[in-house]
């Protein structure tokens, strides 16, 4: 049996035991996941997260890019539509250790700087190798982009691949302070 055989029997058995018609468009919490491609850091098992509760996108790295914030203003624009004017409330960029974007780094790295829309000489600028610093960076490029709602909370998190536990880099708080 082929792997997407496999798949098929799986989502079966969702169908039958797991499938909840009732769930909404938006997430119930209000709250969007960025983040890495990578199949040992899938947010919605690292997190625990119930079907429903969260939007997860994910990229190389996680990281912060041009595509990321066009997503984040379609999904801003799907929000309005569905009756939801003030969007998601909650961001959450989880990164993780021992990410394969550090081997892009080294051995492909114009590739990953028009990923990340920079010039290749600027990536060391940007953490790759440290993702600790590095999701501190994006949540500071968030906090940037005017673009983005002030009062949206963003947080910073790192999943360490070798304890299976995340760690709170940048601890929750709305993008930039309101005038009030």
């Amino acid at each position: 049996m082929n792997f997407n055989d496999v798949m098929l029997e799986r989502n079966a058995e969702f169908a039958h035991t797991a499938f909840a018609p009732e769930l909404k468009m938006m997430p119930s919490t209000g709250t969007i996941v960025i983040g890495c491609v990578d199949p040992r850091v899938d947010p919605a098992t690292v997190l625990g997260l119930k079907q429903g509760e969260a939007a997860v996108i994910r990229n190389v790295g996680g990281r912060i890019n041009k595509p990321l914030l066009e997503t984040l203003a379609v999904l801003r624009v799907v929000a309005k539509a569905a009756g939801r004017p003030d969007g998601a409330r909650n961001l959450v960029l989880l990164q993780h250790t021992d990410c394969g974007i550090i081997g892009c780094h080294t051995h492909a790295p114009a590739l990953l700087a028009k990923h990340l829309g920079v010039e290749a000489d600027t990536l060391d600028e940007l953490a790759i190798t440290e993702p600790y610093e590095a999701v501190a960076l994006d949540v500071a490029a968030l906090r940037a982009n005017k673009d983005l709602p002030d009062d949206l909370v963003v947080s910073g998190l790192v999943y360490d691949v070798k304890t299976g536990l995340v760690k709170t880099v940048v601890p929750p708080a709305p993008l930039r302070e309101t005038a009030g």
